[in-house]
């Protein structure tokens, strides 16, 4: 069912659509006398893939009609079964369309690199221009892309007629229309260019080329034929057309969805919509229908908004076509050549180019546009295709391996290998070659950061471990992640990655779970093996960080929270140095009426020096400062510190958490006492002028322990919601 607001189809979708037709007249035209059909079999496939495809299509902006991409196909398949046969071969098509969109598999087009879809766009366009820029320079356009540029320096260098001055005029019009007036680019441009050179051509009596029609435009006596023998070749032509035509439309499809930001195609209901255009334009003696990435991106870029653009030029050309046939025969096709090199200009984007090469995809690009220019469409997008394959199994199986020498005072004591990446039988070779470099007798670090370990792999460190080690040295090895190494070892070797148990970051997991396996006991140890492995593995990814703060700092944000050990504050809120000026005590307490001289220096020194620009106070979950405050203190300092809280003990109604209230009293506490800190704050004469002044923001943080959740307290719902949900904005 097609919804069009009149107002949007009148503003938008009628200039385009009229903009698109003209350029969908000759195409389809021409398309059809290349092709060895009747040329009203172009008109028709126009028709009803404007209407049929455009009404019924998951793309909402993709304009169908007959595609230049089946040319080739087409002259060989009506040479080989005649016309009549042709349409029937169309018609089967179609059906097989419509099954292939039933099944729900054209989501596999998402598959395709935007590289290869990038490609195809522009070796599109490079074929466009090569062809209508012999139309322009007074001549015809060849066969081919390759004959096109082979004729192009004798067609430069030839006398240029009025057919040079239409067309120079339609693209100069093209290129100046962008920066007119506001008022005057109401008109779309190609209709304005098109309308221009045309009057021009006409009042000056300029004798070249115009669009042609026949007569009988629409009198097509012919109906589908099934053929009376050869039904293996009739199938076969059948599945090909299908095929090319489907992928001709997805890809179109896809590229126009990265034209607009309007809604996405839904490619399954786009094949159907192609299908039973298909079957319909056969029917009716015409051409297969695809989606046209020429037709589609002049849509959109005459500022199409809706589906009714291509229903509406489907309507043109069956209208104007047979009621107004002398008016576009005025049309000089110069003209539309200058339209036609605009738009494929236009599809070979230098930023395009940019983005794939930064994404190390330039080779997939090229090879595509190559392939489309050279051969044709469906070659170009295999070819990108293949490559795409060809690169993605490279950066699967590749391993960085690199070797270093560790600085310990004494030359030649240490060595350390890096292995990162996928280490498989196809990297042996060169981590062969890595190892041979390393001198015997010494102390090697083996470091194994990788997502899969073959067996050619395994053995190959283990037999060169076994080398080293017989010859005096040690080998250490280290796995970071997966157990691969030790678990072959062992006689059970880890043979996927689903079955792989991952490790969490040695920077981020406690010492108990990473140390444990070497027997690190003694604290003194402990705290040397962890600055150890900070200097092996963390220091190198926060240098450059650091040495941005080795003159000063510049945090945003003040963190006040408990001095409990399970509480990391820059972990909790994915922080790094220099984000976080941070306040630990026993309870995370604000001493009111700054009774404590340590904490007013902090708040003074974080808002009136430092210019932080929020205030966190976070509490958590089991808490022993609130247990403590729950159930009376001891006596001596701990009691002293925690006569800070007390307020917070006697603060009337309920704290909750996501509308709930804690089970445990002390877990009940921490929330009142988050929110009574932060009324402490607000005392402090640093934070009571900053925060009426918009300078400041004081923000509520609780986090419960055991589920690793991080709430933060919603001040218009009077709750802690958890860190990321939707919180109520008074007043919205």
């Amino acid at each position: 069912m097609v919804i069009m607001r009149p107002l949007a189809v009148l503003r938008h979708d009628l200039p385009a659509s009229l903009v698109v037709f003209l350029v969908a007249v000759p195409l389809s035209l021409g398309i059809a006398l290349a092709s060895g059909a009747p040329v009203a079999a172009g008109l028709v496939a126009a028709v009803v893939g404007g209407i049929v495809a455009g009404a019924l299509g998951g793309s909402v902006l993709q304009v169908s009609g007959p595609a230049a991409g089946l040319t080739v196909v087409m002259a060989e398949t009506i040479q080989t079964f005649g016309w009549a046969v042709t349409c029937a071969i169309t018609v089967a098509a179609g059906a097989c369309q419509i099954l292939l969109g039933l099944s729900r598999i054209a989501r596999a087009a998402l598959a395709i690199s935007p590289a290869i879809v990038h490609g195809m766009l522009a070796g599109i366009g490079v074929t466009i221009v090569l062809g209508q820029l012999h139309v322009i320079l007074g001549g015809k356009a060849q066969s081919s892309a390759v004959e096109n540029v082979a004729e192009l320096p004798a067609q430069i260098v030839a006398h240029h007629d009025a057919a040079t001055i239409v067309g120079l005029i339609t693209i100069g019009l093209l290129l100046l229309w962008p920066k007119l007036p506001a008022a005057v680019r109401k008109v779309p441009g190609p209709l304005a260019a098109i309308a221009v050179a045309t009057v021009v051509s006409v009042v000056s009596g300029m004798t070249l080329p115009r669009v042609e029609l026949p007569g009988d435009l629409l009198n097509v006596h012919l109906v589908p034929q099934l053929p009376d023998g050869g039904w293996s070749g009739f199938a076969l032509a059948v599945v090909t057309i299908a095929l090319i035509a489907s992928v001709e439309s997805l890809l179109s499809a896809v590229a126009v969805d990265r034209m607009h930001t309007g809604p996405r195609a839904n490619l399954d209901r786009e094949l159907v919509g192609q299908g039973a255009a298909n079957m319909l334009s056969g029917a009716l003696g015409g051409l297969p229908v695809t989606g046209v990435i020429v037709r589609s991106s002049t849509n959109v870029t005459a500022g199409a908004k809706s589906r009714a653009s291509a229903v509406l030029h489907g309507v043109w050309v069956l209208l104007f076509v047979v009621l107004l046939a002398g008016l576009i025969q005025s049309i000089p096709l110069a003209a539309l050549a200058g339209l036609l090199v605009h738009v494929g200009a236009k599809l070979v984007n230098p930023g395009h180019m940019k983005t794939v090469l930064a994404h190390g995809d330039l080779p997939v690009y090229l090879l595509t546009l190559a392939g489309v220019v050279v051969f044709d469409l469906l070659t170009g997008v295999l070819a990108g295709i293949g490559l795409a394959v060809v690169l993605m199994l490279r950066r699967t199986v590749w391993s960085g391996i690199h070797i270093e020498r560790e600085s310990t005072g004494r030359e030649g004591d240490n060595w350390r290998v890096v292995v990162e990446g996928v280490l498989t039988f196809l990297s042996v070779p060169r981590l062969s070659k890595v190892l041979g470099t390393v001198p015997g007798g010494v102390t090697v670090r083996l470091e194994l950061v990788v997502d899969y370990l073959d067996h050619a792999a395994f053995e190959s460190l283990h037999t060169w471990q076994q080398a080293h080690e017989r010859a005096g040295g040690t080998v250490e090895v280290d796995e970071v992640g997966h157990p691969w190494f030790g678990e072959g070892k062992a006689g059970r070797p880890t043979r996927s990655r689903v079955a792989a148990s991952r490790a969490v970051p040695r920077w981020l997991a406690p010492w108990s779970e990473w140390q444990a396996a070497e027997a690190v006991e003694i604290p003194a140890q402990q705290t040397r093996r962890g600055a150890t492995e900070f200097h092996r593995r963390a220091a190198p990814l926060l240098r450059d960080t650091l040495s941005g703060l080795a003159d000063g700092q510049r945090p945003r944000t003040l963190f006040i929270t408990c001095g409990d050990s399970r509480i990391v504050p820059n972990l909790i809120t994915t922080s790094g140095p220099g984000d976080l000026f941070t306040i630990r005590n026993i309870g995370n307490l604000v001493p009111p009426g700054q009774a404590d001289a340590s904490m007013n220096a902090s708040i003074e020194y974080a808002v009136g020096v430092l210019g932080v620009e929020e205030i966190v106070v976070c509490g958590h979950s089991s808490c022993g400062a609130m247990a403590a405050l729950a159930d009376g203190p001891p006596p001596g300092p701990l009691s002293a510190w925690l006569r800070h809280a007390e307020p917070s003990a006697h603060r009337l109604g309920s704290a909750t958490l996501d509308g709930a209230v804690p089970d445990r009293e002390g877990d009940r506490l921490a929330l009142h006492n988050v929110l009574q800190q932060l009324e402490h704050l607000r005392e402090y004469p640093a934070v009571a002028a900053a925060e009426p002044a918009g300078k400041l923001q004081l923000t509520g943080m609780y986090f419960h322990v055991g589920d690793a959740q991080v709430y933060l307290f919603d001040e218009a719902g009077r709750t802690f919601r958890p860190a990321g949900a939707p919180v109520v904005v008074p007043g919205a």
